[in-house]
């Protein structure tokens, strides 16, 4: 029984019916698909909601979609880590990628949906639900064309929401081997469906992760000259450090230190032996990045040296930049016109989030498009939110974007 199977209780037989926004668009292999399976890609968007698994624990994920493959005559092959899969479409050298994020967030549902999350503290409050979805669809479709121009290689990869993220497990396991370019979408609840934004260069910024661990002979607050103040260390680093931060790198580049956590101490009238200091670091240049480590352990080392406080400092390299090639996003831009016209597609801004798509981009050209999830009217409920949820007529849109693009791809030079 596979996944889907056990939960079509949450759907209705057939699967649930939403309007392809556009139908008609062709090629007709394409409408003839997605008129007879819509309501089946909206139906595993649903099933995959309902029952969220956090990275590296997609199993169930994986074989549903490795199922849905399977059933259509295609030969998915899964990691060894029983997560994540690649699977390819057609014929010949010339070969472009999908790819999809499979795993949720660790958070607990706040919505109404009568397929909320099963899973206590689980939720795919990033539309990872809808990307595999899409993708899975976009590669049936693909599957039922009469002849493919090329190969489309679909990559359904897991961990996307933990550092540095399972891109590298997937290309370390040579799912980019062979692979000309390579497309992905993101839901976008700021943007109205039936639209996709797009960007060329930077699209979205690179993330790391800061720990900042302190330790002091500790003492009484009465006598901090005997001892090493390590609190009076903790706000230098909090405050100083960021600071000192924008005078080493250029303004331009969306360089920016934010802590989320702080920890130290329990008595008012005592200095603390241990603390922690947590954070994030974000730049929006591909170079600045590669330069921000060194700087950092300059920066907290002539900080704290006259402090007389000893740290560890861990430095955990996330994602580079998503850094979107012109005729990849012209591609994505041209696919969403074709389907609904010239309004479908727009600019879009670059992001400080991570997305580790980036990975594959530093093997091939490729781009990242945002897709519009917004219904049009009513609250823009916010990605990594409890709230979070989507307009479905994004799904076959979605699936009409990435086919339309793999397609044009193959005969692009």
């Amino acid at each position: 029984m596979t996944l889907l199977d056990a939960h079509t209780d949450l759907v209705e037989p057939s699967g649930p019916t939403v309007a392809d926004l556009g139908a008609g668009s062709g090629p007709a292999w394409l409408d003839a698909w997605l008129a007879a399976n819509t309501g089946e890609v909206v139906a595993t968007r649903r099933s995959l909601h309902a029952n969220p698994e956090l990275g590296r624990q997609e199993r169930r994920t994986t074989e549903l979609v490795a199922g849905r493959l399977m059933a259509v005559g295609l030969e998915p092959r899964t990691l060894p880590s029983g997560t994540g899969l690649v699977c390819d479409i057609g014929y010949g050298d010339r070969c472009v990628a999908l790819r999809a994020d499979l795993d949720a967030l660790p958070l607990a549902e706040d919505t109404d949906l009568p397929f909320a999350s099963t899973v206590d503290g689980v939720m795919h409050a990033c539309g990872h639900d809808a990307h595999t979805a899409i993708v899975l669809g976009a590669g049936l479709a693909l599957a039922s064309a009469p002849a493919l121009p090329g190969r489309v290689r679909l990559i359904f990869q897991p961990a996307e929401e933990v550092q540095p993220g399972g891109a590298l497990d997937m290309v370390a396991d040579g799912a980019m081997e062979g692979v000309q370019r390579i497309f992905a979408l993101h839901c976008d609840p700021r943007l109205a469906v039936g639209k996709v934004g797009t960007r060329v260069g930077p699209i979205t910024s690179a993330c790391d992760l800061l720990e900042v661990r302190l330790k002091s002979p500790g003492g009484h607050t009465a006598r901090p000259h005997l001892t090493a103040d390590l609190v009076e260390a903790l706000g230098l680093l909090i405050t100083q450090l960021p600071l000192m931060l924008t005078r080493q790198v250029d303004p331009r580049s969306g360089t920016v230190l934010v802590w989320g956590a702080v920890q130290a101490g329990e008595a008012a009238n005592a200095i603390p032996q241990y603390g922690v200091l947590r954070g994030t670091l974000r730049t929006a240049d591909h170079a600045t990045w590669g330069e921000l480590e060194g700087k950092i352990r300059m920066l907290v080392e002539q900080l704290l040296a006259p402090t007389g406080v000893s740290y560890e400092l861990e430095h955990v390299r996330g994602v580079p930049p998503v850094v979107n090639e012109a005729v990849s996003a012209g591609i994505l831009a041209d696919s969403a016109i074709t389907i609904l016209g010239p309004d479908a597609a727009t600019s879009t801004e670059q992001s400080s989030g991570g997305e580790d798509f980036a990975w594959y981009l530093e093997h091939v050209p490729g781009a990242m498009a945002r897709l519009g999830v917004w219904p049009g009217h009513g609250p823009m409920r916010d990605i990594h939110q409890p709230t979070f949820d989507l307009d479905e007529r994004a799904l076959p849109f979605g699936v009409r974007v990435l086919t339309q693009a793999a397609l044009a791809a193959l005969t692009t030079p």
